[in-house]
């Protein structure tokens, strides 16, 4: 069973490291007390697998002492279970922003006292944790929407998968919400005024070369296999998927064949591609 404990300074981004890591299989709580570490060890091992990856997000409100925390990981090793630390941190003067635009109280801060002293005192308190963390982010040089790219590469470098959703729709039934981008290709050839096609889906191999026979469909697939090259790997910066939707009248014959000649595209690219047909049974 694996432990991954978020900890580090207030404002340094740890409820959003906890969403993250929730987005990657794990179960999250936040805050729980050291000293119920070990007890609550034992009831995720009583489940016998329900919980095989749980992030726990612990900071000043939950230990006590530094010793406090070295104890209650002891307990989870004891228990044979794999325990990291993952830190977080900020400078300064990001955590001072980051205070005044969300106008919290910081833990450890005094009636009257400014929350740069806290902030310092936080800092002193957690040194110690911060030598044992197996990974530390510093979340003031990127924007927080990019943390999750960072957590990825520290907790799970191998797993690095980013899926491609190819979805064709018909626009009789509207854009899919689900949708990133959109693609229309009503432009395109229709092979439904066409009497042996129009009863045919883009699955088929005549409505397929139809659509495809004239070239403007051949090259409108090579541009967008050429913008998809270059757009995913922006957005690989901090997703796990993206939707493609691409859509004619129906849902019928273009965008499935549209659809699957472009998974087909990026398959051939060595990307993870599933696509899928929105409208075609209807």
């Amino acid at each position: 069973m694996e432990f991954l404990i978020i900890t580090g300074l207030s404002g340094a981004g740890k409820t959003r490291a906890a969403d993250v890591c929730e987005d990657l299989g794990y179960y999250c709580v936040d805050n729980l007390p050291a000293a119920l570490l070990g007890r609550f060890a034992a009831l995720c091992l009583a489940t016998r697998g329900r919980y095989e990856r749980v992030a726990l997000v612990m900071d000043v409100r939950s230990v006590s002492t530094c010793e406090e925390l070295d104890a209650a990981l002891d307990e989870l090793r004891a228990l044979d279970c794999q325990v990291r630390i993952l830190y977080l941190e900020a400078d300064t003067a990001t955590l001072l922003r980051r205070y005044k635009e969300s106008r919290r109280p910081h833990p450890l801060g005094q009636p009257g006292e400014p929350i740069r002293q806290a902030v310092e005192r936080e800092r002193e308190f957690l040194a110690p944790v911060r030598t044992r963390a197996d990974f530390i982010i510093q979340t003031d040089s990127a924007p927080l929407n990019r943390l999750k790219a960072k957590i990825c590469e520290c907790i799970q470098p191998e797993d690095r998968s980013f899926a491609v959703n190819i979805l064709s729709f018909g626009y009789k039934k509207g854009i899919p919400p689900e949708a990133d981008l959109v693609f229309d290709v009503r432009c395109l050839p229709n092979p439904f005024y066409e009497p042996d096609l129009q009863y045919l889906s883009g699955l088929d191999g005549p409505v397929a070369d139809y659509v495809f026979r004239n070239g403007n469909a051949q090259a409108l697939l090579g541009k967008l296999t050429d913008l998809l090259e270059f757009l995913l790997p922006l957005y690989e910066v901090d997703r796990r998927e993206l939707t493609v939707a691409i859509g004619c009248t129906g849902g019928h014959h273009r965008s499935v064949a549209m659809a699957q000649a472009l998974g087909q595209a990026l398959e051939d690219k060595c990307r993870l591609v599933n696509v899928q047909h929105r409208d075609l049974e209807a």
